[in-house]
């Protein structure tokens, strides 16, 4: 088969590919880009494997007015900028040491070799310059029919890199087909490396959970994945059961995925330290958490959080009782969210200052809210 994606028909793309061939060297997209191409998906990254080495990678691309970045030199990688495009450039390679986390490797001139090191099938499939498609390890039929399925023997591969655990579990929600379900190999062979977690930073540990909890349904992916034992292994107390009943909730409200509110939903602690969250994203979070049990309404939700946060906390309400969102409930949180405190601190002074200041301000608020948001300024004052 043949693929025919913007990005392969894009001027760049062709230029690079075209350093490397006219040189006399392979030159095979592959990954992501291909695999994302077979199904009609956006492409985020565009690989290339070759056959040449990094340092000819990088002289050719310089000769023929590119810049060349040695972003993984020792691991064959190369980045190349064309114009505004960005294209990884990675030799063929094998793995002939590994611990967990990071490989040693030496160069080959097999793509097939370069096949087996990698970890899904469907993340295996390459495609030449002109589009055509080639399958050295069965990824193509495992792609089309939402298999994810790790490339020979699952346990080698996970203990290659631990973080490939978490990475089965996010490839089954984005590209695994739920009726199907989830490839038993992989599954027993994940819930048999889960020591391996623990050799994996939080960096690496919160990138794939926030692409996870990303996906259109991470539901299915995260049931599996707490039945294997890899979800409690990371958040203590976590639970998935609340997960597609959300979704349902949110599809029914066309809200989009969100993975902070789909966090908040799987509950467990310490987040916020194992996922190494940011700051905002902390903010969100407990926002989230504590508005779930707060008495607000849907209007004085919409005020705090504003749009996205109040709704978010209304759909994890109604998932918590199994119904959808009330479509009054969503209204008022909306508008709740245009309103703007009338009376500012300047209002009350120099009548009032410090605590005082404060207090009055607050209750003047509270008794704005109350009201729905009608008292006036004046009234309020008065």
């Amino acid at each position: 088969m043949k693929i025919t994606a913007d990005w392969l028909l894009s001027g760049p793309a062709t230029q690079v590919s075209k350093v490397l061939t006219d040189a006399g060297h392979q030159a095979w997209f592959v990954g992501g880009a291909v695999r994302n191409a077979i199904i009609g998906a956006e492409a985020t990254d565009v690989d290339i494997a070759t056959d040449a080495l990094p340092e000819i990678v990088s002289d050719l691309a310089q000769r023929a007015g590119f810049r060349a970045i040695p972003t993984g030199i020792e691991h064959g990688t190369v980045t190349i900028l064309a114009g505004t495009e960005k294209f990884e450039i990675t030799t063929f390679r094998n793995d002939v040491k590994t611990d967990g986390r990071h490989a040693k490797v030496t160069f080959s001139t097999s793509l097939t070799e370069d096949a087996q090191r990698r970890d899904f099938t469907m993340n295996a499939l390459f495609a030449a310059p002109d589009g055509t498609v080639t399958d050295p390890v069965g990824g193509l039929p495992d792609l089309l029919s939402g298999h994810v399925r790790f490339i020979g023997d699952p346990h080698q591969r996970i203990r290659e890199d631990y973080l490939r655990i978490l990475r089965f579990f996010r490839f089954t929600a984005w590209f695994g087909s739920p009726e199907n379900g989830i490839d038993a190999d992989g599954l027993a062979a994940c819930a048999e490396n889960l020591d391996g977690l623990d050799l994996l930073s939080r960096e690496r540990i919160g990138a794939e959970m926030r692409k996870l909890l990303a996906a259109p349904d991470p539901a299915p992916a995260l049931a599996a994945m707490s039945a294997s034992g890899a979800l409690l292994r990371l958040l203590p107390g976590a639970a998935a059961h609340l997960i597609a009943v959300l979704v349902h909730v949110e599809q029914a409200a066309s809200l989009p995925p969100d993975w902070v509110r789909r966090l908040a939903a799987l509950g467990g602690q310490d987040a916020e330290t194992t996922l190494r969250l940011g700051n905002a994203e902390t903010t969100r979070l407990t926002n989230l958490c504590d508005a779930l049990s707060a008495p607000d309404t849907p209007g004085t939700l919409g005020y705090r959080l504003g749009p996205t946060d109040a709704l978010g906390v209304l759909a994890l309400r109604a998932a918590l009782m199994t119904r959808e969102i009330d479509p009054a409930d969503s209204a008022a949180a909306l508008y709740g969210a245009a309103q703007t405190f009338p009376v500012r601190a300047a209002d009350l002074m120099p009548a009032l200052k410090g605590p005082a200041l404060g207090a009055r301000l607050k209750d003047l608020e509270a008794r704005w809210i109350a009201s729905g948001f009608t008292l006036t300024k004046d009234a309020l004052l008065a």
